[in-house]
């Protein structure tokens, strides 16, 4: 499946949930997830999406690692059931 098609899943879905998404772009950095998640539950959630069977590249690795170093968590989804599990929908 195609990863403009999970990104569109995923903001449907934090919709139907009453939360927001945002696209995410660092200034000066490479790396960062394509979008944050504001759950109507508190949740903040990061989300970096790939094509199915598809990995983060190296730059994206790093950068999720700075963030992880930080207290944050990037969650990888290739999938709608992804999608599903990470919303716990």
């Amino acid at each position: 499946m195609r990863e403009s098609k999970i990104e569109q899943y995923l903001i449907d879905a934090v919709a139907s949930l009453g939360g927001e998404t945002r696209k995410v772009q660092w200034i000066g950095r490479n790396g960062a997830p394509d979008r944050v998640v504001w759950l109507p539950d508190g949740r903040q959630l990061w989300i970096e999406l790939k094509q199915f069977g598809k990995t983060p590249s190296p730059v994206q690795l790093r950068e999720h690692a700075r963030m992880a170093r930080c207290g944050q968590h990037v969650h990888v989804v290739d999938s709608i059931d992804a999608v599903e599990k990470v919303l716990g929908v």
